[in-house]
């Protein structure tokens, strides 16, 4: 199997930050033309999607019949790298490789490139594919278009764990609620409806319900959700009573609460606010995405495990707090779980990754794709 080290020092170098986050970084179409040149090279079936612009791969390396097929999976977008003045170039520091894109997640791209040019030579019976895919850390445009065109029995996404094997994460929800008041001379304040006040009663409302989520039993894996505000405006000039304000929700969810639970939680939560004021609250979903959750009996995990042993890795299944792809896929009815290499600095000036975790994940997903697909 090839060294997947210089294959990630490659990558790294490529800018690949998303232009969803900033507005004139160059996407993922230098990345995407890499991997695809690279796999093309060992004789594998590479399939260009693009959409808004924005590429995504499926490469695969076809079995020879009546066998299951898995799904490997890693984003080819980045965020930005302001604070990074070398953000493109590898750097090693003892075991540690710097860079952007080094753990999130260059390093599993990676991983996963030379496993699937390794399965090429094995004849195997099923299907390993492997969907390299744009925009994961924006609105997930590329995952949506490569599960139209792609389906498999099982799946690994290869995001960052430390080589630990997560089968949950949570879910979120942003919402938007916007208070109308009436504008009046602030010296004459009984002539207006002052929304900020009334968004702060709003906020109040906030609290009460995170401290009730804190209060419930919490998920084995991914412990409690969370609302919190993490945006708010109000009012245009002074000595106006402010007659707008906009607050901005962010809910972590937990598997099992969908978008209408949530928005009926905000529903309720704002409906508790009284005034004898001329208001009007205006409220709105801006993004839902679900949470994930694999059955531990799953097939795939039970694979995994066993990869995991003969790797002489400590078996630990884990939740994650953040959000990915995994959802998505889950969503497909495709059993999925999550294993990657390990590092730091996620979204950070300091990215790295422990340069030994890496061929080391090579190693285990080897291990699944023999066993799985043979």
């Amino acid at each position: 199997m090839f060294d997947p080290l210089p294959i990630l020092e490659q990558l790294i170098s490529i800018n690949s930050v998303n232009p969803s986050l900033v507005s004139s970084a160059p996407g993922e179409k230098d990345i995407a033309l890499f991997v695809k040149t690279w796999c093309e090279s060992q004789g594998l079936k590479v399939q260009w999607l693009e959409s808004q612009g924005r590429p995504s791969l499926i490469i695969t390396a076809k079995g020879k019949g009546g066998g299951k097929s898995l799904m490997l999976n890693a984003h080819l977008d980045t965020v930005g790298v302001e604070g990074m003045p070398e953000a493109f170039s590898p750097r090693y520091e003892g075991k540690r490789l710097y860079g952007r894109g080094a753990v999130d997640m260059k390093a599993g791209l990676a991983a996963c490139m030379v496993v699937i040019a390794q399965a090429q030579t094995l004849n195997l019976t099923g299907d390993v594919i492997l969907t390299a895919v744009a925009d994961e850390e924006s609105d997930s445009i590329g995952m949506t278009q490569v599960l139209e065109h792609c389906h498999a029995d099982a799946a690994i996404v290869t995001e960052p764990t430390q080589l630990n094997i997560h089968i949950a994460h949570r879910g979120f929800a942003v919402f938007e609620v916007e208070v109308l008041g009436l504008a009046s001379h602030t010296s004459q304040p009984h002539l207006g409806a002052n929304a900020i006040s009334h968004m702060a009663n709003i906020l109040a409302e906030v609290q009460k319900v995170q401290e009730e989520l804190q209060a419930k039993p919490p998920h084995p894996l991914l412990g409690h959700g969370v609302l919190q505000a993490v945006l708010i405006q109000g009012g245009s000039e002074l000595f106006t009573t402010p007659a707008k304000s906009t607050l901005t929700l962010e809910r972590r969810s937990l598997p099992g609460e969908t978008q209408e639970i949530l928005e009926q939680e905000i529903r309720e939560l704002v409906s508790r606010v009284k005034s004898d004021k001329p208001f009007e609250v205006i409220f709105r979903t801006v993004l839902f995405r679900d949470a994930f959750e694999t059955l531990e009996d799953a097939e795939i995990i039970q694979v995994l495990k066993k990869a995991v042993q003969r790797n002489r890795l400590d078996i630990r299944l884990e939740g994650a707090p953040f959000w990915m792809d995994s959802a998505l896929i889950a969503a497909k009815g495709i059993p999925t779980v999550i294993l990657g290499p390990s590092g730091g600095g996620m979204h950070a000036v300091n990215e790295w990754v422990d340069v030994d975790s890496v061929p080391i994940c090579a190693e285990v997903l080897l291990e699944v794709v023999k066993e799985f697909c043979g």
